[in-house]
């Protein structure tokens, strides 16, 4: 296998077109997305953007465990700790990049396919959410859990939690929640649900097919809808489907306090949905004060007005300490015992949280 952290490969199709391929090669690090593979994927997906002899774009990973677990945090934190002339100019050169990358993909002229199998966290939905064919699997495991690192849900999520239907978006920023495929599908997260036993036979017809002469968005979507109809069978159920009602109420108050405090009174239950709000016990105050205020100022944002919203707060971010003492807790010295700024948002100062969006 390459050693290379993206495989780049061109499919030929039946009539003579190309199907460009981008692979994340690093499954020992569940694909974690460095600001290497970022300045690898984004010149090639430009080259292909011009290319006419490419018709589509396919996204996967290596090996079974992950699309992509995140961004490459463990750098962030060095860049934060350790950083050179006084600043965090990697991290910021990250969360730049990343950020266009992402445009990039949600604005991309021709169909991008992306298999979204395993693990998709953080910086791997960032790649998802931006393209035109999500596919997930009966092993897909999305979310964005940035909660637990003194961070928020970034990468566009300004724009694509504001999209999920009532307020499934503030839940899933709030607590991290993990959702399964059919989650995905439910709140507008994936567009189609394929067995990952298909995908060597999804290629296989994509390649069969005449791209020159028709749409091709439509040949991509002929052949993932024909695949889809083969996995019906595969498809568990939705919890977040099942709990839509429940998870509109607990989320229904006027302050962020309240809202933490209903969706606290669930913990203490059973099954999914206490599962799901039981991160809130060591949640960072600071991140759940981000998540309410970046989602409720973005909901009439543009995405492109997201984004950059989103790098001047992640910006802030790298240097205000929440975050590094969140990452430092979780995989540098793993006592998972994060010293957060504030023990709870009844302590916390306005005057912190606004200092975040002051631009």
């Amino acid at each position: 296998m390459s050693d290379h952290p993206i495989i780049f490969e061109e499919w030929k199709t039946g009539d003579g077109a190309l199907i460009a391929v981008a692979r994340l090669n690093m499954p020992k690090t569940l694909n974690s997305l460095s600001l290497e593979m970022i300045r690898l994927l984004t010149p090639q997906l430009k080259r292909w953007a011009e290319d006419p002899a490419t018709q589509a774009v396919w996204l996967e990973a290596e090996g079974d465990k992950a699309f992509c677990a995140g961004g490459d945090i463990v750098a962030l934190y060095r860049s934060m700790t350790e950083p050179q002339g006084g600043n965090a100019s990697e991290g910021e050169a990250f969360f730049t990049e990343e950020y266009e990358l992402d445009y990039l993909i949600h604005t991309f002229p021709k169909p991008v396919v992306c298999w979204g199998h395993g693990i998709v966290m953080g910086g791997g939905m960032g790649i998802m959410q931006g393209a035109s064919h999500r596919v997930v699997t009966e092993g897909s495991k999305l979310a964005m859990p940035e909660i637990t690192i003194g961070l928020y849900p970034d990468v566009a999520a300004g724009w694509f939690l504001n999209r999920t239907p009532g307020r499934t978006g503030l839940f899933l920023g709030l607590t991290g929640a993990r959702l399964n495929g059919p989650d995905a599908l439910f709140t507008g997260l994936a567009d189609r649900f394929i067995r990952h036993d298909l995908k060597a036979d999804v290629v296989a017809e994509l390649c069969k097919r005449n791209w020159q002469d028709d749409d091709g968005h439509a040949v991509v979507g002929s052949v993932l809808r024909q695949f889809e109809r083969q996995s019906t069978d595969a498809i568990p159920e939705s919890p977040v489907r099942t709990h839509f009602d429940e998870i509109n109420r607990v989320t229904d108050a006027d302050s962020l306090e309240a809202t933490v405090s209903q969706l606290g009174e669930l913990a203490g239950g059973e099954g999914w949905v206490a599962k799901a709000t039981r991160s809130l016990a060591g949640a960072s105050p600071t991140s759940l004060a981000l998540v309410w205020h970046h989602l409720h100022g973005c909901k009439h944002d543009s995405l492109k007005e997201v984004l950059d919203k989103e790098l001047a707060l992640s910006k802030k971010c790298l240097i205000k300490g929440e975050f590094a003492e969140g990452v430092r807790a979780l995989l540098i010295d793993k006592d998972q015992q994060p010293r957060w700024r504030y023990a709870s948002l009844a302590e916390m100062e306005s005057a912190w949280i606004d200092d975040f969006f002051a631009r």
